[in-house]
């Protein structure tokens, strides 16, 4: 290398600078970091009051989220800044009000709260009564006049009560609408044994609707229809839910204009289940006397039966008397009968004193007032109780004419022991019949014979000749035969005066002239005039000894 090239080298080299004071740059843009805030420049206390709050469970630090002030800000500034993070709001509920369906309000089961609201909610005025006796065990709102949209509050309230077991809305009227709300509450509610719906003119298609779900309740067991308007029709419903088995056990079915069909309905119906104890059919337009004898076959197999009422139905005819004897004897519980009020004769009577002596322990009652009953009817229904096997206590015998031989036996019987208590009902008294001044029978008796004797007959002998073949009782038309049979010559106006003034007993179809009553007086008008006596049988020839050794 020349020298030329070294000395170009030399002057190349950077001369040696002496550092006097070098500036630093400070960058607006960026931020200091933490460790050299101010802000962040405190002394923290060993005891955080946060933590321990939030260890026992007093305190909540937030959700987290950022709050809604702060969202126009970048994601990066905010997570960046402590002073951002705030709690975030807390739903009032949007979310759950759009989302959701409504809840359901719960109210206690006594119904008073529902009752309420339920009146509020149709604009209807609760009925202070009501919601007092929902905590008691009888709702009373007899002739309270309840509009149609009163019952429906009503029935909810009722529908889950634990208290309430007997409900009388007598004289109420009740629509079909009311009807069904009162069914609904046969459903769900398991305490209610009675209810009384006297008067409230459902009718068939009411009945129809509240009876629906009665086989389903297994609670309820007396039900009054008393008044109601239910006729055939209303029947055949409740024959159909007695037969799919309602549990009824009481009913009333009184003044619904009921007849036969409504009572062959119940025989249908009680084949499948038969549970009925009481029952009451008074008033209605039954009348057949086979239709009852066909219902009293039915409650005869049924041995927990204990209460009829057939009272005002027109009832007549001798089935009667064989449909009063089989509840008697077949059913050990029966303590009450009622026939009172109808068309019973003379022929049912016999029957029914029959089935008196074999009758049950329970027997209390037997009502047969104001029926075409004779005084010796009345005597032989009285005598029954001179057995003390008959355990009567209410013979009940209202408008039944009675001669006083009947006065004199009945204070007899209640003068003896086992006959403190008994009760024995009876109509006018006749006293004894005493002529005064002429005597109608007389006269016919001379009359007749009079007539008889221009034909030389004798009619104390003719008549006493038939009550001989006949007996006590026959028939007026066979009385009138006889006489024009034995000859004797009286006129159709005298055969029937005698029929009129010894009256016998009155049939259905027929009358009767009592013979024995004819007799009598005739022994005491004629005690000379007698029938021959009766010859004694003539010996049967003894057989020839010669004959038989031939």
């Amino acid at each position: 290398m020349s020298l030329s090239e070294s000395s170009i080298k030399s002057t190349e080299k950077e001369p040696v600078v002496k550092v006097i004071y070098k500036r630093s740059i400070d960058d607006s843009s960026q931020e200091a970091p933490k460790s050299e805030w101010s802000s962040l420049q405190f002394d923290v206390s060993e005891e955080n009051i946060k933590k321990i709050r939030y260890e026992e469970g007093l305190y909540d630090p937030g959700s987290g989220e950022i709050c809604t002030k702060y969202l126009p800000l970048s994601a990066s500034s905010v997570f960046r800044h402590p002073y951002y993070n705030y709690p975030g709001i807390v739903d009032p509920g949007i979310k759950d009000a759009l989302l959701k369906s409504e809840p359901k309000t719960i109210y206690p089961e006594d119904g008073q709260k529902l009752y309420l609201a339920l009146c509020e909610e149709s604009n209807q005025c609760p009925i202070r009564q009501f919601y007092r006796e929902l905590l008691t065990s009888k709702i009373d709102l007899k002739y309270y006049g309840i509009s149609s949209k009163g019952v429906r509050p009503i029935a909810c309230a009722l529908k889950y009560n634990r208290f309430v077991t007997v409900v009388d809305l007598t004289d109420n009227f009740l629509d079909e609408d009311g009807c069904y709300h009162l069914g609904e509450i046969l459903i769900e509610n398991i305490t209610l044994e009675e209810l009384n719906l006297h008067g409230c003119r459902i009718g068939p298609e009411g009945l129809k609707r509240l009876i629906a779900n009665l086989h389903i309740n297994k609670s309820l067991r007396t039900l009054n229809l008393c008044k109601n308007k239910l006729g055939d029709k209303g029947l055949e419903y409740l024959a159909k839910s007695i037969f799919l088995g309602a549990d009824i056990v009481d009913i009333n079915l009184s003044y619904n204009e009921l007849g036969p069909d409504s009572l062959t309905s119940l025989c249908d119906a009680f084949e499948t289940h038969n549970k009925l104890k009481c029952i009451d059919l008074s008033w209605n337009n039954i009348m057949s006397a086979n239709a009852v004898f066909s219902l009293c076959q039915k409650f005869a197999q049924n041995e927990a039966f204990e209460y009829i009422n057939l009272s005002w139905n027109s009832l007549s005819g001798a089935k009667i008397g064989n449909s009063i004897r089989i509840l008697i004897a077949r059913c050990p519980n029966l303590h009450s009968i009622y026939f009172n009020n109808n068309r019973l004769s003379s022929e049912v009577v016999k029957t029914i004193c029959a089935g008196l002596v074999n009758c049950g322990p329970k027997l209390t009652t037997l009502d047969l007032s104001y029926n075409k009953l004779m005084p010796q009817d009345a005597m032989l229904l009285l005598s029954c109780l001179k057995n003390r096997k008959v355990k009567l206590k209410y013979l009940l015998l209202d408008n039944i004419i009675v001669k006083e031989e009947f006065d004199a036996l009945r204070k007899e019987i209640l003068l003896q022991k086992f006959r403190k208590d008994t009760v024995i009902t009876h109509g006018e008294v006749i006293p004894e019949f005493v002529p005064k001044g002429v005597d109608i029978r007389e006269i016919l008796f001379n009359r007749a014979d009079f007539l008889c004797k221009k034909k030389r007959k004798d009619i104390a002998l003719i008549l006493l000749g038939i009550h001989k073949e006949f007996g006590a009782q026959m028939d007026t038309k066979m009385f009138a035969r006889a006489i024009k049979t034995n000859g004797a010559p009286l006129d159709e106006d005298v055969v029937e005066a005698m029929t009129i003034l010894f009256p016998g007993a009155v049939l259905a179809k027929s009358k009767n002239i009592n013979l024995a009553d004819l007799v009598d007086y005739l022994s005491r008008k004629w005690p000379d005039r007698k029938l021959p006596p009766t010859p004694p049988p003539e010996p049967e020839p003894e057989p020839d000894p010669k004959s038989k050794k031939k």
